[in-house]
């Protein structure tokens, strides 16, 4: 939980919480958890758990000490609103990114539910944004959970795609991130299904960021998507981030 990420769309990862449990198909050969339980081995004191989920005090203040403007991925190793994060620990959270208002944040949950319950009660300043993953048609239902919340900018993570999404309500949505799975047991990501969503926001004018295809070897398979990258970025509300973008 430290300045620096190599995730191509956010450039430092927040963990306050860590640790998660699968709820649905995604989840299935989760990154997250295989370095959970490298540091776990490795002795180191925040995974003292493994992949249980656990919330880190002691890690809440972090951000008000980065003075550099950063984008922060908030809980790169867990989910900020799993049922066992309790919702006291989530307003801290956000008490957090509203202080360090020098900072961009980007909460990124599979629990659309718990989100969309939750977010009357929460602060949602322009420096917060917020988005869901969705993996394929099935779960498109997240993204009208995310449409309940007043963020700043929302946001769509289909990753990892694992099948079509169809034909996508896009209302309300401010940026849309494509790719694939990678690592062991990598499942393939069909061009069709990348380019679909590609189309859809070119059609109604969102930002579009592909990540990756992925695979075992995600660097030799590069990010080009139809011969180019595509690197898009949403209307930044908050004045003090990040430069780089």
């Amino acid at each position: 939980m430290a300045l620096g990420s190599d995730i191509e769309w956010t450039e430092s990862t927040w963990n306050p919480v860590t640790g998660c449990t699968k709820v649905s198909p995604g989840c299935a050969h989760c990154y997250a958890e295989r370095m959970a339980r490298r540091l776990c081995a490795m002795g180191q004191p925040n995974y003292r758990n493994g992949f249980a989920v656990t919330t880190h005090p002691h890690a809440l203040a972090l951000p008000l000490g980065w003075r550099a403007p950063q984008v922060i991925f908030v809980n790169s190793m867990s989910d900020l609103f799993h049922p066992e994060v309790p919702d006291e620990f989530i307003h801290q959270v956000f008490n957090i990114m509203r202080r360090a208002d020098w900072h961009t944040f980007q909460v990124l949950t599979k629990r659309a539910d718990r989100l969309a319950a939750m977010a009357p009660q929460l602060p949602w300043p322009p420096n917060v944004w917020v988005g869901v993953s969705v993996e394929n048609e099935a779960f498109c239902g997240r993204i009208d959970h995310l449409r309940q919340v007043p963020a700043a900018v929302r946001f769509v993570s289909f990753e990892p795609l694992l099948g079509s999404v169809g034909i996508l309500n896009l209302v309300g949505i401010n940026w849309a991130i494509v790719g694939g799975e990678s690592g062991p047991g990598a499942r393939p990501m069909s061009p069709e299904w990348a380019i679909a969503i590609r189309d859809q926001c070119v059609d109604a004018g969102i930002p579009f960021f592909f990540k990756q295809w992925g695979g075992v070897r995600k660097r030799q398979a590069g990010r080009h998507l139809d011969g180019r990258l595509w690197n898009q970025w949403p209307v930044i509300p908050c004045a003090s981030s990040s430069s780089s973008l």
